[in-house]
C-alpha cells in the first residue's frame, strides 16, 4: 500500500514570498513618494529668493510649464503696491515682448532723486510660449528695495494656450503648510549698510529709468530653455518604482514555484 504525501511549503518558500511582498510594498511606496514630489517643481519662483534691504538687485522669475497639453503664452507679475519699488528695468527675453505698467502711488516715496509718486505695478510678457516639459526665466532688475519689510510677494498669473489661468497669488502663513499656488516671494535681509543701496552678490546694479505713467512695451525675439531635470527625475523614479513592483512579484512567484516543485513527493 502506498501512502501519498501532501505537498508542503518549506520555510525557505515562505521567506521568499515574504521577501517578494516586501519588495512590492517598497516599490509602491517609492513610486508614491516620487509622484507626490513632482508637483513641487512646478511652482513659479523668484531666483535668487533673497536680497539685502535697500539694495538694487537682479532676479529671475522662473516659470515652468506644468501642463502636458498646453503651452504657457502669457505671464503677468504684479509688484507690491504697499512697498513700491521706484526703479524697474527689464532684460529682453527672446521671443517675448515685455510691457511695463506704472500706477500713481497712494503714498509717494522719497528717494535720492526726490519724491516719486508713480511706480511700476505690473510687468506682462506675451508673444512667446513655454512648451510642456520646459521653463523660461524672465530677468528683472529693480531697486531700491524697501527697508521696512522682511519680504516681497509678487502675485503672478500664468495663462495657457487652452485659456486656463493659474493664479500664483497665495501668501504662505507662518506655522501653516505651503499653499497650493504660492506667490513668488523675495526675502529681504539686513544689508551691510541700511542707508545705502548695495548690489547683491548674484545680481547687478540696475539703472533708474524715469517713471512713466503709461504702459511701455519692450520688444524681444525668440526661444525658451528646457527644464528636463525635474521632470526627468520624477518620471525616472516612477519607472523604477513600477519596475520594482513587477520584479518583486515575479521573483516571489519564481521562488515559490521552485520551492514547491522540490518539496513534494510520494512513497511506496
Amino acid at each position: 500500500m502506498s501512502i501519498s504525501r501532501m505537498p508542503h511549503t518549506s520555510g525557505t518558500s515562505r521567506t521568499s514570498r515574504l521577501r517578494g511582498r516586501a519588495a512590492t510594498v517598497a516599490a509602491l511606496a517609492g513610486a508614491t513618494v516620487l509622484l507626490a514630489a513632482v508637483p513641487a517643481f512646478a511652482h513659479v519662483t523668484v531666483q535668487p529668493n533673497t536680497a539685502p534691504k535697500g539694495s538694487y538687485t537682479t532676479v529671475n522669475f522662473k516659470v515652468p510649464n506644468e501642463r502636458d497639453n498646453a503651452s504657457t503664452v502669457k505671464i503677468e507679475v504684479n509688484l507690491p503696491t504697499d512697498h513700491p519699488i521706484a526703479s524697474v528695468s527689464i532684460q529682453p527675453v527672446p521671443g517675448w515682448t515685455a510691457q511695463v505698467t506704472t500706477s500713481k502711488l497712494a503714498t509717494p516715496i522719497k528717494s535720492d532723486d526726490g519724491t516719486i509718486d508713480q511706480a511700476v505695478t505690473k510687468i506682462t510678457w506675451t508673444g512667446g510660449k513655454i512648451d510642456p516639459g520646459q521653463f523660461q526665466q524672465f530677468p528683472v532688475s529693480f531697486g531700491p528695495l524697501p527697508s521696512d519689510t522682511d519680504s516681497l510677494a509678487f502675485k503672478t498669473l500664468q495663462t495657457y494656450s487652452s485659456g486656463e489661468i493659474v493664479r500664483w497669488i497665495e501668501t504662505p502663513q507662518a506655522g501653516q503648510a505651503e499653499p497650493q499656488n504660492p506667490a513668488p516671494a523675495l526675502k529681504l535681509t539686513a544689508g551691510a549698510d541700511d542707508g545705502a543701496a548695495t548690489a547683491t552678490a548674484t545680481g547687478t546694479p540696475a539703472p533708474a529709468p524715469a517713471a512713466d505713467s503709461k504702459s511701455t512695451p519692450q520688444a524681444s525675439s525668440g526661444g525658451s530653455d528646457s527644464d528636463g531635470t525635474a521632470r526627468a527625475l520624477g518620471v525616472a523614479g516612477i519607472v523604477v518604482g513600477v519596475a520594482g513592483v513587477g520584479f518583486g512579484v515575479l521573483a516571489g512567484r519564481r521562488r515559490t514555484a521552485g520551492q514547491d516543485g522540490n518539496g513534494g513527493g510520494s512513497a511506496a
